[in-house]
């Protein structure tokens, strides 16, 4: 954290982190005591203990949380998770008591946030009416403390597109806008939508850990290496079999 502020980051942005929450709070503890000034990000789904929420804000400056869902029942259907609603808005409210209680959204002179909540939302293609809901309940329950990110960029995978459906294509222009002026209708001040280029595949990864290398997968490697190597020692005059290389990319 520390060489991150030294190369000049403008805050340090922890992704989906709260199973770490002991550790979490110990790091943050012990770099700010060392110097470190940066806004401490929390970037999670949402789906949160409200609990463990409570435990770990203190060392947390702005939350960036997303909220996907308003009905149990879509929930169930898209992410196998029918209390994501109910979840997901127990941890908001911890979020939201945790930020007002130091004073609310701050941002410095240029305009970057150094304290506050961030609240994403995905419109999905034929469920703009369940997005009304999620926004619904977060004014409901935030009004004009949280800034509000509506999202376009569903992007449908070859699976998704094979299978048919409503999810098989994107979000429609007319679905995207009805939800943007049901916002605006609400009173949300601190808006952020998307324009144009958002839907792409270059933007979705193949989930075949492709550019991921970490000790697991060396051990993996070292131990394959290590099996074929014996094998090959047994049967020296047996054909060569070829054995295709773990390709890795930064």
């Amino acid at each position: 954290m520390l060489e991150l502020q030294a190369q000049g980051a403008l805050n340090i942005n922890l992704v989906t982190p709260l199973h770490f929450s002991p550790h979490i709070i110990e790091a943050v503890t012990l770099a700010k005591e060392a110097g470190l000034t940066l806004p401490i990000v929390c970037n999670t789904s949402g789906y949160e203990l409200p609990e463990v929420v409570q435990k770990v804000s203190s060392v947390i400056d702005i939350w960036l949380t997303d909220v996907k869902y308003a009905d149990p029942a879509l929930a169930k259907e898209l992410s196998y998770a029918a209390d994501y609603p109910e979840m997901s808005m127990a941890a908001l409210e911890v979020m939201h008591d945790s930020v007002m209680s130091r004073g609310g959204r701050k941002l410095d002179d240029d305009g970057r946030m150094l304290q506050g909540i961030i609240v994403r939302h995905l419109v999905m293609p034929t469920h703009a009416d369940d997005s009304c809901e999620v926004l619904n309940r977060v004014w409901n329950l935030c009004h004009n403390d949280v800034d509000v990110s509506i999202m376009n960029q569903y992007t449908p995978n070859e699976r998704m597109r094979a299978a048919g459906g409503p999810l098989s294509g994107t979000l429609s222009d007319e679905e995207y806008e009805l939800v943007l002026c049901h916002a605006d209708d609400l009173g949300f001040e601190n808006l952020w939508w998307q324009e144009g280029g958002t839907v792409s595949e270059s933007f979705v990864p193949a989930f075949d850990a492709t550019g991921v290398e970490g000790p697991a997968l060396k051990l993996r490697t070292a131990r394959g290496n290590a099996t074929d190597a014996c094998a090959a020692g047994h049967a020296a005059n047996d054909a060569t079999t070829s054995i295709p290389d773990t390709q890795t990319e930064e």
